[in-house]
C-alpha cells in the first residue's frame, strides 16, 4: 500500500514564506486552506498540509514567529541604550514605516494588522505572539520616554505611557496608510510632526514657554 507523503519539490521553509504572505495579507480567518495548499504549491495534498505543519493555527503561529524573527525588528531599537532616546524612537517609526511600504512582501504591519484581522474568540490564542509583540513595542516607546526623563531631555511630569501611546498609536496607523495607498513620503512627514510631540514635551521646551 503506497504511504502517503510530502509532494516532490516540497521546500518547507519556502512554504513558509509563501504562507506568511498569505496570512500577512488575508489575516487568519480569512486565509483559507485552499488558499495555503495552493501557495504552497507543488500538488500538496491536505494529508500533506497536516503533516508538514499540524494544522491551519500551528502553521499561522510558525509564519508569526518567523515575521517576528525578522521583519518585526525594526522596532527592536527601541531597546538599544547607545542610541538617545529621541533618536531611537524616530528611528523605530522611520524603519518601520519603510519596511511596511517595501515591494517585495505585503503593504503594512502583520504586527499591527493583526489588531484588525484578529481571530474570533475560538482562535484567539493563536495570535498571542502579535498581541506580546505589540505590548513589547508600546513598552519600548515608554522606556524611551522615561529615559528622557531620567536624562532630564524631557520635563518631570512627562507622562511615559501617555508619550509612548501618541507614537504606538501612529505606528499602528502607519499599516492602513500604506494599505488604503498614502504615500511613504506622506507618511515620512507625519514622522517628523508626530516628533513634535517629543519636542513639545522637552524641557528647552517647557522654558520657551514661560
Amino acid at each position: 500500500m503506497a504511504v502517503m507523503g510530502r509532494p516532490r519539490g516540497f521546500d518547507r521553509d519556502k512554504a513558509i514564506d509563501e504562507a506568511l504572505d498569505l496570512f500577512w495579507q488575508n489575516g487568519f480567518e480569512a486565509t483559507s486552506l485552499s488558499q495555503l495548499k495552493a501557495a504552497i504549491g507543488g500538488g500538496i495534498s491536505a494529508p500533506s498540509f497536516y503533516a508538514a505543519f499540524g494544522s491551519k493555527e500551528a502553521l499561522f503561529q510558525e509564519c508569526a514567529r518567523r515575521y517576528l524573527d525578522t521583519y518585526a525588528r525594526v522596532t527592536e531599537c527601541l531597546w538599544d541604550e547607545a542610541l538617545a532616546p529621541r533618536e531611537a524612537v524616530e528611528t523605530a517609526l522611520r524603519r518601520s514605516a519603510k519596511m511596511q511600504y517595501e515591494r517585495h512582501h505585503p503593504k503594512g504591519c502583520m504586527v499591527g494588522l493583526g489588531v484588525m484581522s484578529a481571530p474570533s474568540e475560538e482562535h484567539a490564542s493563536v495570535s498571542d505572539a502579535l498581541t506580546r509583540s505589540r505590548s513589547r513595542t508600546r513598552a519600548g516607546f515608554a522606556a524611551c520616554a522615561q529615559r528622557g526623563i531620567d536624562a532630564g531631555e524631557l520635563a518631570a511630569d512627562t507622562h511615559p505611557r501617555a508619550l509612548a501611546a501618541v507614537f504606538d498609536a501612529f505606528l499602528l496607523g502607519v499599516s492602513v496608510l500604506a494599505r488604503d495607498g498614502v504615500g511613504l513620503s506622506v507618511v515620512e512627514g507625519g514622522i517628523t510632526q508626530v516628533m513634535a510631540a517629543w519636542d513639545a514635551a522637552s524641557i528647552r521646551s517647557k522654558r520657551r514657554a514661560r
